[in-house]
């Protein structure tokens, strides 16, 4: 389908500043692309300002959020934080956006969790006044419910374009991203559980087959070039015998081993197996940017060394 690089970024929270911005320094070492920071009020990190922390220990890493809860943070806001990110580091950000699947966040910010028809709608307003405010454009207050036009005068990001990504899985928001973002992020995660953290997980190729059609599709009716597709992958296992390492969570989720195993957003194998993995998925779902979690990093160095 492509014959792009392959790319694999790494997303983090920071624990304390010494091994947050050794972090930064050892993905630049490393070659990573990017080094992501998630977005979860009241239990995680303030993204931008780790993100900053880390701009000030590199020179050349990408730095991003994945992903910001549009449904609970402002959209003039957000984009103040890009562009302030964007100017510390030298032209380095980049933006990823998600519809909030986490009911403690609404709660917390005042609000009830919406459906998911509404958290896309408003995943893709708050996603298209970001792009216009970074861009420099002044977005009408009907369109963002406010009581005046909102611009974003300054700070004026340093990126003509500031990267966009969108992640999820709902078939409406898979489709706007692949017409309207830079890059579209898969996860393989489902429906928000009781918790209100864990996911259901269903995962097989034809489903990712049917995910990627969605974004192409959106690329297509719109008449645009389809974005770069991203996976998130949830374990990196380095391992002789990928069927009995992939057995014990093909069992936990009832799910057939070959299914886990032809999934993107796991690593199991031996370091030429997960290559291959890797040229497999670029081929046949174009896919050439991977985010592998803070903790994996060592384990999956082999892996980074080799590409």
């Amino acid at each position: 389908m492509t014959n792009e690089r392959i790319e694999v970024s790494v997303q983090a929270t920071p624990e304390q500043t010494a091994t947050w911005t050794q972090l930064a320094h050892r993905c630049e070492t490393l070659g990573i692309r990017a080094l992501l920071a998630a977005d979860h009020p009241g239990v995680g990190a303030s993204p931008f300002v780790a993100l900053a922390a880390a701009a000030a220990a590199t020179s050349t890493l990408r730095l991003g959020t994945y992903v910001l809860n549009t449904g609970v943070r402002d959209p003039l806001l957000i984009a103040a934080d890009a562009a302030t990110l964007d100017v510390v580091s030298g032209g380095r950000a980049e933006i990823g956006l998600g519809a909030g699947h986490t009911p403690a966040e609404w709660e917390m910010t005042g609000h009830s969790r919406p459906s998911p028809a509404a958290r896309v709608h408003r995943l893709s307003t708050v996603a298209t006044a970001v792009r216009r405010l970074l861009d420099g454009a002044t977005v009408p207050a009907d369109d963002l419910g406010a009581l005046r036009d909102v611009s974003l005068q300054a700070p004026r990001p340093i990126q003509r374009r500031m990267p966009l990504l969108v992640g999820g899985a709902n078939p409406d928001l898979l489709r706007w991203g692949g017409a309207n973002a830079d890059a579209v992020g898969l996860s393989g995660l489902g429906r928000t559980l009781p918790d209100g953290h864990s996911h259901t997980v269903s995962w097989s190729g034809q489903r990712v087959d049917t995910h990627v059609e969605q974004i192409h599709h959106g690329a297509q009716a719109a008449g645009t070039h389809p974005p770069a597709v991203e996976a998130l992958v949830q374990q990196v296992v380095l391992t002789d015998d990928r069927h009995a390492a992939a057995t014990p969570l093909a069992e936990q989720l009832d799910t057939p081993v070959e299914d886990i195993l032809d999934v993107p957003y796991l690593w199991i194998g031996t370091t030429s197996e997960i290559i291959e993995q890797l040229h497999t998925a670029r081929h046949r779902w174009g896919i050439t940017r991977w985010v592998i979690r803070g903790d994996s990093l060592e384990h999956a160095a082999p892996v980074l060394n080799r590409l």
